[in-house]
Formats: structure tokens, sequence, C-alpha cells
């Protein structure tokens, strides 16, 4: 068993959602440390293993003012490892993957704090694959390339060149997109892709109330709605998108 060292930070990727794909050693410095601050994508099975007065909510709310900074976040980790304690920084997913660990990582560097990074299944990867669309696929895809649907709103600009991924071709995975699906499959549309290229929402991926919602670039948005997807949601564009079809009869 993996057990939390006083003053140490821990940056945790807690997996999709489903508590059977945590791994054995976040499942064990999540019971053994002296707190842990999540936000909510871990999702309540997950966070339930975290005992009593141990759990931190510094969760982040869309569209409201209800919000732990990030630079809040990053100074009480620094603060809870000084005072000589274990602390586990909870991700969803993977906390290398759009889930600011990079940030942290480099805070506690120069704060001189040691931290260790414990990688979790990645959702862009976990929750396509429950729904039976692999992101890569010898007769559709030999790439794939993850963006994020919801950039820092402080950037002048949008870094995501959506006319480059249409011309680069293989399978395209947003992660926080469901918002501005409109926007980045007009833009797809706008800079070649054909209207026709097979699309999935893939909804809470990999827990008991997963959704999904397939169309092409033309259609997906009124199967969004349709379907009524929420976030958390990731959005698969592609060729792979449309093997579900043959595997989603058989799928469990």
């Amino acid at each position: 068993m993996t057990t939390a060292e006083a003053g140490t930070v821990y940056l945790v990727g807690s997996g999709p959602g489903d508590p059977d794909l945590l791994t054995v050693k976040a499942r064990d410095l999540l019971e053994s440390a002296d707190v842990v601050l999540h936000d909510r994508l871990p999702g309540p099975e997950i966070l339930d293993r975290i005992p009593e007065g141990n759990a931190e909510d510094v969760g982040k709310r869309a569209h409201s003012d209800k919000r732990t900074s990030q630079a809040e976040i990053n100074e009480r980790l620094v603060e809870y490892a000084r005072e000589g304690k274990s602390v586990v920084r909870l991700k969803g997913g993977d906390p290398f993957v759009f889930g600011r660990g990079g940030e942290e990582a480099e805070y506690l560097a120069a704060h001189e704090i040691a931290f260790e990074v414990v990688p979790g299944v990645t959702s862009p990867v976990a929750a396509p694959g429950v729904a039976g669309i692999p992101v890569t696929h010898r007769d559709h895809a030999s790439s794939v390339t993850f963006v994020t649907g919801h950039e820092d709103p402080t950037k002048p600009e949008s870094s995501v060149d959506w006319a480059a991924l249409a011309d680069a071709g293989g399978t395209i995975v947003v992660l926080m997109g469901v918002t501005r699906l409109p926007e980045y499959t007009a833009a797809l549309v706008e800079a070649g892709m054909d209207p026709e290229t097979p699309v999935a929402l893939v909804s809470r991926g990999t827990r008991p109330n997963q959704a999904v919602a397939t169309g092409t670039l033309d259609t997906i948005v009124d199967a969004r709605d349709e379907a009524g997807i929420e976030p958390p949601a990731v959005t698969v564009i592609g060729g792979v998108a449309g093997v579900r079809d043959e595997l989603e009869a058989f799928l469990r």
C-alpha cells in the first residue's frame, strides 16, 4: 500500500469517473493523505473514498461567481505542504491533460515543494472507448489530436487552429466543448472538412448516467440538443466516430 508522505504534494488523476478505473496508487493516497483538494469532476463515488474531514472542494463552477482561483489553489498546496501535511490535488482524468497539473507542478517546484505525479486514465481516450469509439483505427485514423473547447478566457485569441486541424486529417477529440460545439464544427466545415464527417459526443463517459449523441458536422448540434447532452463531455470528430454503429449492439 502506498502511504502519503508528510510535506509532499501528489498531483493525482482520478480517471474518467468509474471508481473501478481509479488506480490502486490513487486510491491509497486518497485514503492516507491529510488533505485532498478536489473539484467536481472525479464524481461522488470517488470523492466518498476520502476520509471525513480531509476533503476540500476547490472546484470551479462554469458561468458562476462561485470559484476558487488557480492562484488560491497553488497557494494552499504550498501552505499545507509547509505545515508538514501530505496533500493530494485530485483531478479528473489525468493531471497533465488539460488539468492544470503542469501549472501546479511549476508552482510547487518554484517554491521548493516536493511533489509526485500519479497519472490517471485519461477521458479523451476512455470516454470514447467505452462508447465503442476507438480514437485510432487503421481504416480511419493513424493520428489523434486533443484540443480544448474551453480556453483561458484571458487569452487575446484562440490558440486552436481549426483550419490546420481540418487539413491534417486523423481524429480530433475536443474536451470541454459542449457549449461551443456550433462554433468549432462550423469552423471545421468552413476550413474545408466534409460536412458529412462523423461526430460523436460522449457525456459522463464510464459513469452510470453516460449519454451518447452521434451525427455529422452538419447535424451534431441538433443531435446534442435532442439527446440533452451536458458537460462534462468529449467530442470525437472523424471516421472513427462511425465505428460505434457497428459495435453498439454488443457493448455492455
